[in-house]
């Protein structure tokens, strides 16, 4: 049974859903009308090696985070913080029996420290170094594809299996769509989890995650990148303070986005399992 603290939370999720699903009767902005007439212009097949491709770079960069010694030494931080209020945890998979508050807190922890790093590394790219320029992309997603292997972590799911491994990727992805697109595709993943307990799921061998509505996040981040160039000549003092403030808000924004979507959906798996409910109803 979940506590009155739990059944409040569970209600917060819930409202927060609903504007999720409201945001889907939003009108496509002028930009992904423009990626959708670009790329229908691409041959099929063009367009299937393209988004193969790309879904097979980001897993396997997701893969290679989370076996990491910086990612491994993350999870044992968090497993080793709640053996201190709570000797019986022994593993991962035991911090589902912690209270709600303590993994709020431990998650929360977590959260603002990867805001503030999207925010340093976003000002650094905005510093105008070539070098910061060229990684940002590359950074920017592996900064919150780690942040979101990490709330898995502390509400108990060991993303090391393919199923949950799977799972964490499919939020990163929705975190990252769109407004107007992540209410279908929430919706999706939880009816996917209900039909699937504990099984690897990909609905077919073929299937890729990223397409068209995605590519609006890399378009940005070029966008955000022509910004800083104009506004490098902008020096105050010999600093270009400009460029710092777009890159760092464009990134903390960014990381702000991805961090409360996921919380959310770890939040309402941990509330849904621990009620004993038909998940995700």
């Amino acid at each position: 049974m979940l506590t009155k603290r739990e059944r409040h939370l569970l209600e917060e999720i819930r409202v927060w859903e609903n504007k999720l699903y409201l945001q889907e009767k939003e009108i496509n902005r002028s930009y992904e009308k423009w990626i959708d007439y670009t790329f229908d212009k691409l041959p099929e097949r063009q367009q299937k090696i393209f988004y193969a491709t790309l879904d097979s770079l980001l897993f396997h960069l997701h893969a290679i985070i989370q076996s990491t010694s910086v990612q491994k030494e993350a999870k044992e931080r968090i497993v080793k913080s709640a053996q201190a209020s709570y000797p019986y945890i022994q593993e991962i998979q035991d911090l589902r029996s912690l209270p709600i508050e303590s993994l709020i807190y431990y998650a929360e922890q977590e959260i603002a420290k990867h805001r503030l790093y999207s925010f340093t590394q976003g000002g650094l790219t905005g510093s105008g170094g070539i070098f910061f320029m060229a990684a940002d992309l590359p950074l920017i997603i592996a900064i919150n594809l780690r942040i979101v292997q990490l709330l898995s972590v502390i509400y108990g799911y060991e993303v090391n299996s393919p199923y949950e491994m799977m799972i964490s990727f499919k939020v990163f992805h929705i975190s990252t769509l769109p407004k107007h697109l992540q209410g279908k595709e929430w919706r999706k993943l939880l009816e996917g989890i209900k039909v699937n307990k504990d099984t690897y799921f990909w609905h077919d061998e073929h299937e890729v995650i990223t397409d068209k509505t995605w590519l609006g996040l890399p378009l940005k981040q070029v966008a955000k990148g022509l910004f800083i160039l104009l506004a490098k000549r902008k020096l105050i003092q010999g600093i270009p303070l400009v460029g710092i403030g777009i890159g760092a808000g464009v990134n903390y924004s960014f990381t702000k986005q991805v961090t409360e979507f996921a919380h959310h959906f770890y939040q309402l798996r941990y509330l849904t399992e621990k009620d004993d409910m038909d998940e995700f109803d």
